[in-house]
């Protein structure tokens, strides 16, 4: 059976992502793979429960809630209409996807954020990882409109900016 890959956080962006997915799955008749990839904190030697860092089995079991909290925001009580399977795997998101997404029939969705040139600093692009190396075709979905607007808005309220009220209007 055909596949449709797509990986969320539960940011705006991974959620057009995943919708995008679901009607890409209805489509081809394929089961969709929903992954949240996660790390724990510290990573390596410091993710073993001591210091006060908490264990894998931990952040594993956190990262099984944030997955069903996401399918529950995503589609509520309605099933997207597809087969549906969801995967927590520990792993850099990139990596997650590109080897869940392994087969060259599978469809590998991601979503994309604005990419601010800090955050590129700080946490390389999962899109440009996925392009570069996944085996299966890679669809990004590019952040909804509205994304752009909430994001001027939390600007503006983190800055302590007045509200012009002639935006309203428009």
């Amino acid at each position: 059976m055909p596949r449709v890959v797509v990986g969320v956080t539960g940011t705006p962006g991974s959620l057009t992502a995943l919708h995008r997915a679901a009607a890409e799955a209805r489509a081809r008749g394929a089961e969709l793979r929903v992954v949240l990839a996660w790390q724990a904190p510290g990573g390596g030697l410091g993710s073993r429960g001591g210091s006060g860092v908490p264990a894998p089995a931990d952040c594993r079991a956190a990262a099984v809630e944030r997955l069903r909290e996401v399918l529950d925001g995503a589609f509520g009580a309605a099933p997207p209409g597809v087969t549906l399977t969801g995967y927590t795997v520990r792993g850099t998101p990139g990596a997650v996807l590109v080897d869940v997404a392994r087969d060259a029939e599978d469809l590998l969705v991601i979503g994309t954020g604005p990419r601010v040139p800090l955050r590129r600093l700080v946490r390389p692009s999962v899109a440009r990882y996925c392009l570069a190396h996944a085996a299966c075709p890679v669809l990004v979905v590019p952040p909804s409109p509205l994304e752009a607007e909430l994001d001027a808005v939390h600007r503006r309220n983190f800055w302590r900016l007045p509200l012009d009220v002639r935006e309203l209007t428009s």
